[in-house]
């Protein structure tokens, strides 16, 4: 397995150097990146922006927001967290089993006296409070395993910083943003440093997988910056355009919230676009189109089964998207 370190805390440079490693890199080897942001939202591949961040507090604390190429939910990142990264083959686990990349990071913490446990869908978490979040993006039998990692993170900003629905505390049985999060260093015996922490994981990995460290080379950083600027560095990227619709959809499933803006004109489908924080491996405009035309009818399920839903939407049936999708 190859070692990547990204040398920088720019945001829009570090999700560019995952791709390009993703992307552009021998896709016979294996890699493992580690890295750091400074103060950053990094919002899901399917979410809608302005929907998951506190706007104004964002820009009065110059905090930049990104968006990743996988699914999930929006996180909050800043030097007090550690970013880790795998890129391996689709064969080294199930679509969107998470468990088996998360475990480095428990057993590391096992030797600095922190019990931490795998729980629901994508979460790290210590006394049932999360800590590290964890989202996949799945293209051409291979998948990009990234996790943060709260170490010694600011959770004032994060509550501040990011909205949470209603519905997601219920789901979770708790009251608050505040109330759900944690840092490694709230439960640690002792103060970890951050390069305590990275050494000892490296070193769990390099035993585990053996490790070979690299670096890019000077053409291969020169791409990595030009995708910085002409996709992740933009608006367009990161914001994107708010959608036109006469219904706003909601619903929360055990596989993610599903926000679904609609317009309809004579009983059919004349708009659609899909925001949430799901994984799938499909890509989701490739489900709007197909949704297109189509009548909300009793028939709409019928419609929807040659879709393939659970591609884009990963655990949703036919079923359960005509029901949202007729309110």
């Amino acid at each position: 397995m190859i070692y990547l370190e990204t040398g920088s805390t720019d945001p829009y440079f570090n999700l560019a150097f995952e791709e390009y490693v993703f992307e552009k890199m021998d896709p016979t080897k294996s890699y493992f990146i580690l890295w750091q942001n400074e103060n950053t939202i990094v919002v899901g591949r399917h979410q809608n922006t302005y929907e998951e961040i506190n706007q104004r507090y964002v820009e009065e604390h110059g905090i930049r927001v990104v968006r990743r190429l996988s699914g999930g939910g929006a996180v909050y990142h800043d030097k007090g967290n550690l970013n880790y990264t795998f890129i391996v083959d689709k064969d080294a686990a199930p679509d969107f089993n998470f468990a088996v990349f998360t475990l480095p990071v428990i057993k590391t913490l096992e030797q600095l006296g922190v019990k931490a446990e795998f729980t629901g869908r994508n979460d790290l978490t210590i006394d049932g409070k999360k800590f590290c979040g964890n989202a996949q993006y799945v293209r051409r039998g291979r998948i990009l395993h990234h996790g943060c990692i709260m170490l010694d993170s600011n959770l004032d900003v994060v509550v501040n910083a990011l909205k949470v629905r209603e519905a997601k505390f219920q789901s979770k049985g708790v009251k608050s943003v505040r109330s759900r999060v944690t840092t490694i260093n709230a439960h640690a015996p002792r103060p970890i440093t951050m390069e305590e922490f990275k050494s000892l994981l490296k070193s769990y990995i390099f035993e585990a997988e053996g490790l070979e460290p690299m670096d890019l080379t000077p053409e291969q950083l020169a791409e990595v910056r030009r995708l910085r600027d002409e996709k992740y560095a933009t608006w367009e990227w990161n914001y994107g355009a708010s959608p036109a619709y006469d219904m706003r959809l909601e619903e929360r499933f055990d596989f993610g919230l599903v926000t679904v803006y609609l317009q309809a004109e004579r009983g059919r489908i004349k708009g659609v676009k899909i925001y949430g924080d799901f994984f799938g491996s499909g890509e989701l405009s490739e489900l709007e189109a197909a949704l297109v035309g189509l009548p909300l009818d009793d028939n709409l399920e019928k419609s929807l089964e040659p879709l393939d839903v659970g591609r884009y939407i990963h655990g949703m049936t036919a079923r359960d998207l005509a029901r949202l999708l007729r309110g």
